[in-house]
Order: structure tokens, then C-alpha cells, then sequence
């Protein structure tokens, strides 16, 4: 999928961002619509009680808050999770690209459906009442645990506190057959 989007940021300024810097914040103006050419970025909200959940995880060739070319503001925070490399392009200019060409409409909905079927898996691992369920059917969907120093973004993308995750790994490491 890496290339796919340049179409639409073939003459988008190019930023970069060092891990932890922010691309944007919740409240932001939408201005620009974000395609990561190296390195990812994630979407983080932050809930009433303090939990950190990421809702996207975006690599190179991957368009970030796909929903803010239709929104006045940005719903939640970007953060670089690593060194990336940014494409901006203004928001009223990638609208029109996608008005004036029907094939880049057509990949841009298609997009927006895989957008929309990630965020009810994610969903569905986070309705789940265990910590253990959560994280099975999350390595059931292909993903494997990060170095121990990345494990907090994996409790973020389960919805569940990283103390509660650091418990259920302990679980699972003292329950293996020596």
C-alpha cells in the first residue's frame, strides 16, 4: 500500500518529526491531511480517567486521521512513535483531488471502508472483559509483542492499563513449561 496515496501528495510539503513529537493535538484546526512517507505515528486519545488508547497505528504510505478531511478540528493527538517523515498537503487541496478524480475517490473510499474495519476489530479485542482475551485475540490478528520497553503501546492498543498487561505477561511467563 506504500505508494498508492502519492497521487494525491505528489507536491505535499515534506516534515519531520522525532519519536514523541507531536504532529497535531485534540482541539487542532484541521489544516493539512497527513501521509506518512517513513517511520509511524499513532492517534492517541486520552480518557476521563487517564488511560492512553491508541487509536491508529500508521506506517509509511498510510494516511493519518483519515476523518479529518471531513472535520473542522482533530478529535485526538498524533504522536510520532519513531523518527517519521510527513507529508503535508493542505486539507481544501486533497478535497478537490479527490472531487476532480474519480479512480483516486474510488481508492480514497476503499481506504476509508479498511479504516472503518480495523476500527471495529479493535473494537471487539477492546470489549472484551480479560486482559488475557484481549491480548490473545490481539496476537491473533497477526501482531507480536514488542522489546519489553514498547510494551505500554501495546496496553494502549488493547484499551487496558500497562500494569495490568506488565501482570498478565508475568502470568504467562511463570504458566510456560520450563
Amino acid at each position: 500500500m506504500s505508494d498508492l496515496f502519492e497521487p494525491f501528495f505528489v507536491d505535499a510539503a515534506a516534515r519531520e518529526f522525532a519519536a514523541g513529537d507531536l504532529l497535531f493535538r485534540a482541539g487542532d484546526p484541521v489544516v493539512s491531511m497527513i501521509l506518512l512517507r517513513a517511520g509511524s505515528a499513532n492517534l492517541v486519545r486520552h480518557t476521563r480517567h487517564g488511560l492512553r488508547m491508541i487509536l491508529q497505528r500508521a506506517g509509511p504510505g498510510r494516511i493519518l486521521a483519515e476523518a479529518s478531511a471531513w472535520s473542522d478540528a482533530y478529535h485526538c493527538d498524533a504522536v510520532a512513535a519513531e523518527p517519521c517523515v510527513a507529508a503535508l498537503l493542505p486539507r481544501h487541496v486533497f478535497v478537490a483531488r479527490l472531487r476532480s478524480d474519480p479512480d483516486l475517490a474510488e481508492l480514497w473510499a476503499r481506504n476509508l471502508a479498511r479504516s472503518v474495519q480495523a476500527a471495529r476489530l479493535r473494537a471487539e479485542i477492546r470489549s472484551l472483559p480479560k486482559v488475557a482475551e484481549r491480548l490473545d485475540a490481539w496476537l491473533a490478528e497477526g501482531h507480536s509483542l514488542p522489546d519489553k520497553g514498547r510494551w505500554q503501546e501495546v496496553a494502549a492498543e488493547l484499551g487496558v492499563t500497562r500494569e495490568a498487561l506488565y501482570r498478565e505477561l508475568s502470568r504467562r511467563r511463570s504458566e510456560k513449561p520450563a
